[in-house]
């Protein structure tokens, strides 16, 4: 089975994500792809907008009605750091037959060489990375080893321009979210007033 992951933080989730999953989905064969929102991202400080729990919460709202879509919370349920090379292994271990492909941005596969035990991350799974505007797939083979190199499948995407960045502020600024994340999702920001740092109450999708 060609598994792929998609990994994040999830702050919320948004169609940019599901679209750029979807695409790699179709693109390359694969027959599931596994939404894992990070416990505790090493790059973050802790405690830092939305709980692991709620981020979980919103990802799973959001690739329910996508039958090859799943939400694991693998990595929330793990203490300490989330390393791609832990889950990896775990992920491993669960599916031996399988083949894994992680999705991401290719500005996130540019720093490969720098992720926690990145020689044995490559070993366990192959990349499919989502270009971007002014960053060529041409442009990593001056920031890599030849090994991270060679298990990179580019993903020429024409995903939406939403960030999950952009939904927070919007949010703090009492402006629409809608069309930019799922309904359900937009429901559970409102419904649980995150990202809402002020006293203005956004206005959900439902009554």
């Amino acid at each position: 089975m060609r598994i792929g992951i998609m990994g994040g933080t999830f702050d919320p989730v948004h169609y940019g994500h599901l679209f750029v999953a979807e695409e790699a989905r179709v693109l390359f064969g694969l027959e599931k792809v596994l939404f894992i929102p990070n416990g505790r991202p090493p790059h973050r400080p802790e405690g830092a907008f939305a709980s692991a729990a709620r981020r979980y919460a919103m990802t799973l709202i959001a690739t329910h009605s996508n039958n090859a879509f799943s939400c694991s919370p693998l990595e929330i349920h793990r203490s300490g750091p989330s390393y791609a090379v832990d889950t990896l292994t775990a992920l491993n271990r669960d599916y031996p037959d399988s083949e894994f492909y992680y999705i991401t941005g290719i500005d996130a596969v540019a720093e490969l060489a720098t992720w926690h035990r990145y020689e044995e991350v490559v070993k366990l799974s192959r990349f499919i990375a989502a270009t971007r505007p002014g960053f060529p797939i041409a442009s990593l083979k001056n920031r890599l080893p030849l090994a991270c190199l060679e298990r990179i499948l580019p993903l020429q995407t024409s995903s939406p321009n939403i960030s999950s960045t952009t939904i927070r502020d919007r949010i703090k600024k009492n402006l629409p979210i809608r069309y930019l994340t799922p309904d359900g999702v937009v429901n559970y920001i409102y419904e649980h007033r995150l990202y809402v740092d002020n006293e203005l109450i956004p206005v959900g999708v439902t009554a």
